[in-house]
């Protein structure tokens, strides 16, 4: 029988070379994002490095897009979190050069876990992706300064 090996998170660092968001990873997405104190709100434009099919964006980034969203959402609700699960509807595609935008909010909080939930959209209002998630509560290691996380 596995047993489980605990994971301690450094949250105390900072996000400069998060895949997603950290504006110092050179091969990094570095989104940012906004907060209207309900939803967590990015734009992106994917170019030629982000597609799977040519001119098409790889629904891999498509995933990472609203995971990253829905990791803002809980964390702007003051909750550092890790994924746990992420289910993604594909309904367009996306492609290269476009401008995407990225919304995300909170459906559901609890002391351990966080649901959530991020549509991506076209600028003329196409839905291209969805998803949900759930997110474990994670607790700072023992001497962080603060609460901070990451998707």
């Amino acid at each position: 029988m596995a047993t489980r090996r605990q994971i301690l998170i450094d949250t105390d660092k900072d996000f400069t070379m998060c895949f997603g968001c950290g504006q110092n990873n050179p091969i990094g997405l570095k989104l940012t994002f906004e907060w209207d104190g309900k939803t967590a709100k990015a734009e992106f434009t994917p170019n030629e490095f982000h597609q799977g099919w040519s001119g098409i964006v790889h629904g891999g980034i498509i995933t990472c897009l609203l995971d990253e969203a829905m990791g803002y959402a809980a964390l702007y609700e003051g909750m550092s979190c890790v994924t746990a699960s992420i289910q993604a509807r594909l309904r367009h595609p996306a492609s290269v050069g476009e401008l995407l935008i990225i919304t995300s909010s909170t459906t559901k909080k609890t002391k351990k876990l966080v649901e959530t939930e991020a549509a991506i959209f076209l600028k003329d209002g196409t839905l291209v992706a969805e998803g949900k998630s759930k997110h474990f509560v994670i607790n700072p290691k023992p001497g962080d300064a603060s609460n901070r996380g990451g998707a």
